[in-house]
């Protein structure tokens, strides 16, 4: 009899227990996909608002799955509490757990932390041509880890973002124009006038080369064997190789058609008063 009355406690306890961990079961549990399906709403319509912002493509998932797992822990969190299980414990053994992890990849967060940066601030996008402290080239992909640049000569090149992040970064295709610098020699001999007119003859039969803002064409050095003559002018800037190559060439064709001369490096020899006759016997 005592046997049955035992049971039966046992079990009206068990019943008591389960009847009150599945209410809270099943309110953690709706608790839980009501917001998972609010937080997945909003995932996908911070997507669209950045697709019409026009938020580059590799930075648009990395910033979906990031919101999203912000905010799944900060329902998860409430959840736990309320089916009664201590979270300071588990914050604790997660913190812990995370700085385990950061010291053991310190040079990948590093990389990581940048990738971030690129993205956000954006100081150049894919198919930019860019130079770095010691590379420069196409800009292939830009990833969370390294962004990936082609150089004129098709070779890949991985750069580290936390080395990009950090350094020094010129970007030649953020805007649509560039200022081309050509720099000829001629001989002190020579008509300055004369030769800067030549110049820009063959400015004006190119169309590639742009009269706003004006051309310069100076005297920027004298030099030990010749006049040093620079021309600055602005060009597209997908047409400034073509532009360089080609006017070098012009200029030098017509300098030579007009007498103008590119003079080799030399030096004058000056002997002392007596000096020439001294080694005039000697080599004797």
């Amino acid at each position: 009899m005592k046997d049955i009355q035992a049971i039966d406690k046992y079990l009206q306890e068990a019943q008591d227990w389960v009847v009150s961990f599945g209410g809270k079961l099943l309110g953690a549990l709706v608790i839980l996909l009501i917001g998972f399906w609010i937080v997945n709403r909003f995932v996908k319509l911070l997507n669209r608002i950045m697709v019409r912002r026009d938020v580059d493509e590799s930075l648009r998932p990395f910033l979906c799955s990031v919101v999203s797992i912000v905010l799944k822990v900060v329902i998860f969190i409430p959840v736990i509490q309320l089916l009664g299980i201590a979270t300071t414990s588990f914050l604790a053994i997660l913190g812990s757990a995370g700085l385990a992890v950061g010291l053991a990849l310190q040079g990948s967060l590093a990389n990581f932390a940048g990738g971030v940066i690129l993205l956000i601030l954006r100081p150049f996008k894919k198919g930019h041509y860019i130079k770095t402290v010691s590379e420069a080239g196409t800009v292939h992909h830009i990833g969370i880890f390294n962004t990936i640049l082609k150089t004129p000569d098709n070779q890949t090149v991985f750069i580290p973002n936390g080395i990009l992040a950090g350094g020094t970064i010129i970007n030649y295709s953020d805007e649509p124009t560039r200022r081309l610098v050509l720099d000829v020699s001629i001989g002190y001999e020579d008509d300055i006038p004369k030769a800067r007119e030549i110049i820009k003859a063959s400015l004006s039969d190119d169309r590639r080369v742009l009269h706003d803002p004006p051309w310069q064409i100076v005297v920027t050095q004298l030099a030990d064997s010749a006049v040093i003559i620079s021309t600055r002018i602005w060009v597209k800037n997908d047409d400034y190789w073509d532009v360089n190559f080609d006017l070098r060439e012009k200029i030098k064709l017509a300098f030579d058609t007009r007498g103008i001369t590119f003079p080799f490096p030399q030096a004058t020899i000056h002997f002392a008063e007596g000096s020439k006759d001294l080694l005039l016997n000697r080599s004797r």
